[in-house]
């Protein structure tokens, strides 16, 4: 089934409130902030659209607040996907896709990286395979989209401030609409 924008909008609406999984912000506040970050750095329509959307498989798979702390990973990367593919382009959905695996390797490319992490995304990271090893790290970063999934990541780490000001949600649907695919 695909998502529509409308689905979307109410999908923040219903559970936007949520706790986002430990941090001091909610889901909807994380995703207006991770969306505001790269609208500043500047990013395509694109890439700021998959900055709001990132997580939005944590809301179509509800798992209650802090699933990592039960042992979860809710694979949250992928669940989304199927419901979105329909609406949006490669641009918006691997930088998706690809998000959990860029923090695994920004923490074998970058020695300070691993450090800054919160201590969710320290205990989701060995939920999701722990780091990679160098090979596999290089083998990421061919890919395509691993470039944007990276800078999506740096955004997703910085967009847990409980005071920060952003854009309503209007503002960034109003950019995911003028690039939907239908």
């Amino acid at each position: 089934m695909a998502l529509t924008l409308d689905d979307i909008r109410h999908l923040f609406d219903k559970h936007g409130s949520i706790a986002y999984s430990g941090e001091p912000v909610t889901q909807l506040q994380h995703a207006l902030q991770s969306a505001a970050l790269a609208e500043a750095a500047g990013a395509s329509p694109e890439l700021i659209v998959a900055a709001l959307l990132h997580d939005l498989g944590h809301l179509l798979n509800l798992q209650g607040e802090t699933p990592s702390k039960r042992g979860i990973d809710d694979l949250h990367q992928y669940y989304a996907l199927p419901f979105l593919r329909p609406l949006f382009s490669d641009a918006v959905l691997e930088p998706i896709r690809l998000h959990v695996d860029a923090k695994r390797c920004l923490c074998a490319i970058d020695a300070s990286y691993h450090a800054r992490l919160s201590a969710d995304s320290v205990r989701s990271l060995q939920l999701q395979g722990g780091v990679f090893d160098d090979e596999t790290a290089q083998a990421f970063l061919a890919k395509p989209y691993a470039r944007d999934a990276i800078a999506l990541r740096r955004w997703d780490d910085e967009a847990k401030d409980a005071h920060r000001v952003t854009p309503a949600l209007p503002h960034f649907m109003e950019m995911a609409a003028s690039i939907a695919l239908s």
